[in-house]
């Protein structure tokens, strides 16, 4: 069986980008909804010079041309409408290019040896000049002109790859010694290269990467680029384009999952990524939004990485930078509109922790999201996104009599169960209840349309999360059973509908896998299916399998829902055996389920024969 890590490692899209873990197939496709296509594109050079084009006129008719060499009468000019002297000159010198041959420039091992050579030769003379006149720039200032033409040469080799290793191994230590110049343009010259060279759109292969990375890694090559964000003001240009680069290199680190705890232990730069998003600024500049989607990438990535922004106060500074947001939509296609979104997939990575559970509810951040969820635009999906991940059961379930006396298991009724203390995940779902959340979400249920598939996939994973983490037979489970029964289960036959629609998507998709899969040998078949396990889970699965779970939950605990939903059913020539398969098919699936996720299916599974 397949783990959701072997998965999305196996079918990344390109050889080094991010891929996220996840713990369970739920929180796979969760994880990977936190970061959709942008937009916005924030890898766009931040200082490009605009190109003067040249401008020229109509050629002259062959009469006009004919009458201007006619009317030359003192022979100053000829048909080139050059004098004597420049013709002589340029027959000289297409002369001299027709005796040299062409030769092509070779980017061989001697080519490599001279241009390390080369940069070696101006940092020696460069510190030697400002060592013997460090009182005197005038006297130094030209060989830090020669040295910055040294370092921006390197830019070929991102051409050439294979000598990456080679590279590293000769003047790897001497670029990295760059960073910390007295002369900040020159360690951004230096930052710079390395941003280029270690660029995905690089065509090396992986152990050409490896070859020069790991040499800066070892080197201490992130202590010394985190020191320069305290040099670095970005009132001036320059240094504004250096911060933008330092950032650039460090997602291309973290373009390597392996990188994510190395980078992540780097207190100081967690905090400057943290005072960084808080600065205010009007307009949102570039800077500020890319240092966001560097902390979210960090949290995505890593359960480590996710606690130790936790630890630094990261959700209450994350809801306060949110809240005015409330009603306010930034700018749209915006570094601003890019910031916010930054924001709200930080959070929702952090409050997949327990920990951050806790700090969730204590900032309360609940009412924020609902408030959001009310009365705001863009952030009215994201907040829902936020809750979903919050409500999002993390903590291992308790033994099977410990959950049917109270975490919500059908079982065993008549018993009156007491909150699992460890389950965390039911206390931001008691506490979504108690704040009054029940009407916007079955509210906004109800209104959302089948063009918002975002905001109906995480209304639904709130709805089973609800299900399975309210404790039993408390005030919060009868208040949502309730909502499922309201208005002759209006709210409990749309989820029939829902289901149909996805089922059917399904099957047309799955109809076109078969299709493929004809003929192959058993093998490949398996490659297939695991390879378009994240395509199936966008085409609709993933909703499929949360509806069916809430269906289980509705016919396991109220006798009117039951009826309602196989009468709905029915209207289709569909049962409740439908609504099984589905939740088997999760069992024996190629992805990995957990054993608190199996022993409830397993039980739905028990109410629906």
């Amino acid at each position: 069986m397949t783990s959701i890590d072997e998965l999305f490692k196996a079918h990344s899209a390109t050889k080094r980008k991010f891929d996220p873990s996840e713990l369970d197939p739920s929180q796979a496709y969760k994880s990977l909804k936190l970061s959709p296509p942008s937009d916005i594109d924030k890898r766009s050079q931040a200082f490009v010079a605009e190109e003067d084009e040249d401008e020229a006129g109509p050629a002259l008719p062959p009469d006009l041309e004919d009458r201007a060499v006619d009317d030359d009468e003192e022979g100053r000019f000829f048909g080139e409408g050059m004098d004597e002297n420049a013709v002589e000159a340029m027959d000289y010198l297409d002369s001299k290019d027709a005796d040299e041959a062409i030769v092509d420039d070779k980017f061989d091992a001697a080519w490599l040896r001279r241009l390390c050579l080369g940069l070696q030769k101006k940092i020696a003379k460069n510190a030697d000049l400002r060592a013997k006149y460090e009182d005197q720039p005038s006297k130094f200032m030209g060989s830090e002109g020669d040295l910055d033409e040294a370092i921006k040469a390197l830019s070929v080799l991102s051409d050439h790859p294979e000598h990456y290793a080679q590279f590293a191994q000769s003047a790897g230590g001497d670029l990295l010694g760059l960073l910390a110049h007295e002369n900040t343009d020159i360690a951004i010259d230096a930052i710079e290269i390395i941003s280029e060279l270690t660029d995905e759109d690089v065509e090396a292969e992986q152990e050409q990467w490896d070859a020069l990375v790991k040499p800066l890694l070892e080197g201490d090559f992130l202590t010394l680029l985190i020191a320069n964000f305290s040099r670095f003001d970005e009132q001036d240009e320059g240094d504004r384009s250096g911060v933008y680069h330092s950032l650039g290199v460090v997602e291309n680190l973290l373009s390597q999952p392996e990188n994510t705890e190395t980078i992540g232990k780097e207190r100081k730069l967690l905090s400057w990524l943290i005072q960084r998003i808080r600065k205010p600024e009007k307009p949102t500049t570039q800077n500020k939004a890319y240092a966001a989607e560097i902390l979210s990438i960090l949290t995505q990535s890593s359960t480590p990485n996710r606690r130790r922004v936790i630890e630094a106060s990261g959700i209450d500074i994350i809801l306060t930078l949110l809240a005015p947001y409330r009603r306010n939509d930034p700018e749209s296609e915006s570094a601003e509109e890019e910031y916010v979104e930054n924001l709200f997939n930080c959070l929702a990575s952090l409050v997949d922790e327990s920990e951050g559970k806790d700090k969730f509810m204590e900032a309360e951040g609940v009412e924020l999201c609902l408030m959001m969820v009310k009365d705001g635009k863009l952030s009215k999906s994201r907040s829902l996104k936020v809750l979903d991940h919050a409500c999002g059961y993390s903590e291992p379930s308790p033994p099977a009599e410990a959950q049917a006396n109270g975490t919500g298991s059908p079982k065993d009724k008549g018993k009156e169960p007491l909150p699992d203390p460890e389950n965390h995940a039911a206390t931001v779902c008691t506490g979504l209840v108690n704040a009054q959340g029940l009407k916007p979400l079955f509210g906004t249920f109800m209104k959302t349309k089948q063009h918002d598939p975002q905001t109906t996939e995480h209304i639904l994973g709130l709805f089973a999360s609800l299900l399975r983490s309210l404790p039993g037979y408390s005030d919060a489970r009868f208040r949502i059973l309730a909502k499922f029964s309201e208005k002759d289960y209006a709210k409990t036959i749309k989820l029939v509908t829902l289901r149909r629609e996805y089922a059917t998507r399904v099957a047309a998709f799955d109809s076109k896998i078969a299709a493929r899969k004809r003929g192959l040998p058993r093998e490949e078949q398996e490659e297939i299916d695991v390879e378009n396990i994240p395509a199936r889970l966008d085409k609709g699965l993933y909703c499929l399998e949360r509806i069916d779970a809430i269906l289980a939950w509705l016919v396991a605990e109220d006798e009117g829902a039951k009826r309602a939903i196989v009468k709905a059913l029915a209207d289709r020539d569909e049962s409740l055996t439908d609504v099984k398969k589905t939740l088997q098919a999760q069992l024996v699936g190629v992805l990995e389920v957990d054993a608190s996720e199996r022993e409830m299916l397993e039980t739905l599974i028990g109410f629906l024969s």
